[in-house]
């Protein structure tokens, strides 16, 4: 039986969380008094479908049924998981409660997105004050798995479970705030790094885009893959959490930053500090864990690269420059790269998707050699692979150094037929024969390079064609 999320309030919160139900296979229903409110969650819907399934290995749900409902009893009637995304204001949320509870079931999970007040707060003059935690998300919640799940001393045990095993089910990562708090947990970091900001700013020693820098050039790379005390364990060496904090505790107390209240580093709170620490990585060495930050770095980095984005946007302003054509009678280097961290597999070698990906490489890089560079596509016109055979002929693991050789065996009219060789040093590890028609990218079909471009590349098929034909060329699996 498909289960049932009601939303109230269809802003940014309330649209993540009805994108997130709705994706994971729930029949989501709305409640919103804005007369946008379906527009706007609509279009929280087509940013939630185009990035969301790509975090699964595997087909999503079958997505659930939206409808959006002008009567709150109406939305709220048949639904296991009622979710409160209105105002900051605690006398609207008393109200909203108060209506959500005579319309909705008793067994209803009843959530709120607050991230300030505490559920103690929430739960005051409530019908069924057990019935009421804190659910609080961070945006974009159909994309981040963090939700703080916070209940007061009136929840059982039970309501506290049958939360976390929903929100688990919907691929989030509750985390039991088992004391309730002022803002939770997250936002009191979020506040005391934004505090910090504002008074940099004001002082005059950073602006907006210099603190951002900070961020997420250094630490909050570090932070997205290990948190705070496990960078910081990381830090302390092979003496471990302990040692950090005697070697850099002391600097708590000196006037760096406008956050001086600070608690005293007795034995016993660095003692709880490093059993905690233990509990948490003591399974790893340093060594272990720092090839573990590494190895995520690279993941992380190299995608930011792939979008040219911060860290990464860093990483393509030094790329090193790409191989150059020289003697265009020999097979000529378009690939020279060392196999990523992030390109190997079960196994230990380089998978085969990422074989395709350096032919596909130095395809490209071949295209810009001929001119078909990205100010000819931007003008209209592109060569499209019809056709790709690769060989795999020995395994290669991470940080080896890799080579391609590109020959064309053709290069005239519409057509262009590359095979390309993979090396480690003078080890063959695999070939890939590609067939590639131009095309203009305006009406999709084959058509006629430019003039300069057939030149190129005829010049370059003519000095090639007195090379061996390839090992393995026009082969097919099983064919000789």
């Amino acid at each position: 039986m498909t289960q049932v999320a009601a939303i109230l309030g269809g802003g940014v919160i309330g649209g993540g969380w009805a994108a997130r139900f709705l994706l994971m296979g729930w029949d989501v229903r709305v409640f919103d008094p804005d007369p946008e409110a379906e527009r706007k969650i609509n279009e929280v819907l087509a940013n939630a479908r185009r990035s969301l399934p790509g975090l699964s290995d595997t087909a999503m749900p079958e997505e659930g049924r939206l409808s959006f409902h002008a009567d709150l009893d109406e939305a709220v009637g048949p639904a296991d998981w009622i979710q409160e995304s209105v105002p900051e204001r605690l006398e609207i949320k008393h109200k909203v409660f108060a209506q959500v509870q005579a319309a909705c079931r008793k067994d209803a999970i009843i959530g709120s997105s607050t991230s300030g007040f505490k559920p103690s707060e929430l739960q005051e003059s409530a019908l069924r004050p057990a019935q009421i935690v804190v659910t609080h998300p961070f945006n974009p919640v159909y994309l981040l798995p963090l939700i703080e799940l916070v209940p007061s001393p009136v929840n059982d045990s039970a309501t506290v479970q049958k939360a976390k095993d929903i929100l688990t089910s919907i691929g989030c990562f509750p985390l039991h705030v088992r004391k309730e708090i002022d803002a939770h947990i997250a936002d009191r970091f979020l506040e005391a790094v934004w505090r910090e900001a504002l008074w940099l700013i004001k002082d005059g020693i950073a602006t907006t885009e210099e603190i951002d820098e900070a961020i997420r050039m250094g630490f909050g790379l570090r932070w997205a893959q290990m948190g705070l005390f496990e960078t910081y364990r990381i830090a302390g060496g092979e003496a471990g959490m302990k040692h950090f904090i005697e070697q850099f505790g002391p600097c708590l107390s000196w006037p760096w930053t406008k956050l001086m209240d600070v608690p005293e580093l007795t034995d016993e709170l660095v003692d709880q500090i490093a059993s905690q620490s233990d509990a948490q990585s003591g399974m790893h060495s340093i060594r272990e864990l720092e090839r573990i930050r590494d190895t995520n770095l690279v993941a992380m980095m190299r995608a930011l690269k792939a979008q040219d984005w911060g860290a990464g946007a860093v990483l393509n302003r030094a790329q090193p420059a790409k191989p150059e054509l020289e003697d265009s009678a020999l097979p000529i280097v378009t690939v020279q790269r060392a196999v990523p961290l992030d390109w190997t597999d079960y196994n230990g070698h380089m998978n085969e998707a990422r074989y395709l990906q350096a032919f596909g490489d130095a395809t490209d890089r071949f295209m810009e050699m001929v001119g078909c560079d990205a100010d000819y596509i931007a003008s209209g016109g592109s060569y499209f692979t019809a056709e790709t055979h690769i060989r795999h002929l020995d395994e290669v693991h991470a940080g080896a150094s890799i080579r391609v050789e590109t020959q064309v065996l053709l290069g005239q009219g519409k057509k262009m037929h590359l095979f390309h060789r993979m090396y480690e040093g003078g080890r063959l590890l695999a070939t890939g024969e590609h067939m590639l028609i131009h095309v203009s990218l305006e009406t999709r079909r084959a058509s006629e390079p430019s003039d300069a471009i057939a030149a190129k590349l005829g010049e370059i098929a003519a000095a090639h064609a007195s090379l061996p034909a390839p090992e393995g060329a026009g082969a097919a699996i099983g064919k000789r």
